[in-house]
């Protein structure tokens, strides 16, 4: 079984991190920053696992990685400040094609929803640092809801606010944890991978991905209307 769209989808809810916005790499470098002004190594492998996921549950993932002794929330307190100082320096970057799939989707009236990790007053922040806040009906941050990526309760709460059922809604996301929420909320789902390879298959389902959201727009077109 796939992931696979019959049909033109309801509703599209975006992750915003590495999928509208290229920010992973720079997620990865605060974490080296933020341990080494605590006085420790951070093992640049881990932070694959903790992209897409709610910044609470990164705690557990590298804590299993580096060990109990490891001064886990003295890096953690200090990742946010490392992350907006490269922010800032560097700026904010948007994924190719993220534009031209708003706009269309807008031509089209498909309702849009951004479902991410990142806490809501964050998350505004940003999209409205690139202009695209208003382009969306609704944002739901992390800090909204009780569980985090994996669990679906994000994707679910969007689908709620944008008025439509999970059934008519389709999710693009970079990452696995992302995935793993989408399918547990009952939408179909787009991978475009970002800093993580994809995986062959998602709760026994093989995933549909694309290089680019050029190609997603470009695939969307092509469906039929439901």
């Amino acid at each position: 079984m796939t992931l696979a769209l019959a049909a033109r989808p309801g509703a599209v809810v975006f992750d915003m991190d590495g999928l509208i916005l290229d920010t992973e790499p720079l997620a990865a470098r605060a974490w080296l920053v933020a341990a080494g002004r605590a006085g420790v190594a951070f093992d640049a492998a881990v932070a694959p696992s903790l992209v897409g996921r709610a910044f609470a549950n990164c705690r557990a993932v590298i804590i299993e990685h580096h060990g109990p002794a490891y001064p886990v929330d003295a890096v953690m307190s200090g990742w946010h400040d490392a992350y907006d100082e490269l922010v800032l320096r560097e700026g904010l970057v948007l994924k190719p094609g993220v534009v031209d799939l708003v706009d269309w989707l807008e031509r089209e009236r498909v309702p849009r929803a951004v479902a991410t990790s990142t806490r809501r007053d964050r998350a505004r922040a940003k999209l409205e640092h690139v202009g695209l806040f208003p382009r969306f009906a609704t944002l739901v941050g992390g800090d909204e809801v009780a569980r985090g990526k994996p669990a679906p309760d994000i994707f679910l709460e969007a689908a709620a606010r944008l008025g439509m059922p999970p059934s008519a809604c389709l999710v693009l996301e970079d990452s696995l944890p992302g995935l793993e929420g989408a399918i547990a909320a009952g939408m179909s789902a787009i991978m475009v991978p970002d800093q993580t390879p994809p995986p062959t298959t998602v709760a026994g389902r093989v995933p549909t991905v694309m290089a680019s959201l050029v190609a997603v727009r470009a695939h969307l077109e092509a469906l039929p209307l439901a």
